[in-house]
């Protein structure tokens, strides 16, 4: 839903409200009623500290790390066997309020909970905690690590792996809570956005071969662009993820209607699939511009300036026994993501896969992300029957 409807039944944040969820038997359900009642799109700090407070009421010590991450581990250190699990606690704006819908029409025979955050990402959340608390393992080591900034710039991730202290450095597999309606996703491609510059020169609109058209310019760069991936040395199509897409987005041009214009720029969104990199498209993209722009036009591509690296392609080989384990605790399909996660950090370090509760869009259109944001509660307790499965058979 969106607006303040509905906002009767799941707006209150007093006290005890706010403390459901926290008794010594962990209910995955109470957890996520009261975690979508907490707003997370411009501060998580609530979140974290109720996530931080759950933990301790179950016998944890979490401690909230560089970046905002908050960090708790089960199991002795120098065990052989490490998982990590991960997602994250902030959302997207505006936020949405909490309705528990016993008759939704999404859920069949069962119910959902509505609201921001549902699926994406405090119902995977609940379940992998639900797993985290199932297990207290004496030979092998689980390590929660959830992050604050997934949504944006992924600072928590980014400062997660590269910390000499980082979990995922002696990870034998990490499990990344996501909406995937209970498949086990082993791949997604990598998304980039950069802006492609002209210049030209001015001159008066009634004199136009005394200047250089920037904006006239456009028509051999857009051509550059629909034929990227024809070129000799494209990346081949992935049998998981199919083809890369370069897609123009923005575009911005001219300051007079009576002038030739000297300026032009092209925003452009790629998706890229292994083995292609960002800085491997960066220099792909400049030369198939400056091969197909007329010379008298300057031209250059530059990355959106962000403070963390893009979240690059990623994939799991699909053997790997991480996937094996929990595709038959959860009986979903092994296939690839289809968002952009920070997965991809993790990727790099150990086989990784994405797991959870609820869907990305539906049949009516899209839920994560969307006004009408839920996840039903069934799947919610079958991620959690899942995943402690999983842990339970990797490290005991």
């Amino acid at each position: 839903m969106s607006g303040d409807d509905g906002a009767t039944s799941g707006d209150a944040t007093n006290a005890g409200d706010l403390n459901r969820g926290r008794e010594a038997a962990f209910d995955p359900l109470d957890f996520l009623e009261t975690a979508v009642q907490h707003p997370s799109h411009e501060d998580v700090e609530p979140m974290r500290a109720f996530l931080c407070e759950t933990l301790e009421d179950h016998g944890d010590d979490p401690r909230v790390a560089d970046g905002g991450n908050v960090l708790a581990t089960r199991g002795p250190s120098d065990a052989e066997t490490h998982l990590v699990l991960n997602t994250h606690i902030d959302t997207v704006s505006p936020h949405v309020p909490f309705e528990r819908d016993e008759t939704a029409p999404e859920a069949g025979e069962g119910a959902v909970i509505r609201g921001r955050g549902s699926c994406d990402a405090k119902g995977p959340l609940a379940a992998l905690l639900a797993a985290f608390f199932a297990v207290d393992p004496a030979e092998g080591r689980v390590t929660l690590a959830i992050t604050p900034d997934e949504e944006v710039l992924s600072t928590g991730a980014y400062e997660l792996v590269s910390s000499e202290e980082s979990p995922t450095r002696d990870a034998d597999a990490v499990i990344v809570g996501e909406p995937t309606n209970l498949d086990v996703c082993t791949a997604a491609k990598g998304r980039f956005q950069g802006t492609v510059h002209l210049t030209g020169a001015n001159a008066h609109a009634a004199e136009p071969q005394t200047g250089i058209n920037a904006v006239a310019a456009l028509e051999s760069v857009l051509e550059a662009i629909r034929t990227f991936d024809e070129r000799a040395d494209a990346p081949p199509t992935h049998p998981q993820l199919g083809g890369a897409t370069l897609t123009p987005t923005v575009v911005e041009g001219g300051d007079a209607t009576n002038q030739v214009p000297a300026d032009c720029a092209l925003t452009v969104d790629r998706r890229s699939v292994p083995p292609e990199t960002a800085e491997e498209f960066h220099d792909a993209l400049i030369d198939q511009l400056r091969t197909g722009v007329p010379d008298d036009v300057g031209v250059e591509f530059r990355f959106t300036d962000r403070p963390t690296p893009f979240l690059e392609a990623w994939e799991t080989d699909p053997d790997e026994r991480i996937v094996e384990v929990l595709a038959n605790a959860s009986g979903g399909d092994v296939r690839p993501f289809t968002a952009a996660t920070e997965a991809s950090y993790f990727a790099a370090e150990a086989p990784t896969v994405v797991f959870g509760p609820g869907v990305l869009a539906d049949d009516e259109g899209a839920v994560a992300h969307a006004p009408r944001e839920y996840v039903r509660v069934d799947a919610v307790r079958a991620a959690a029957r899942a995943l402690e499965e999983t842990v339970r058979t990797l490290v005991g």
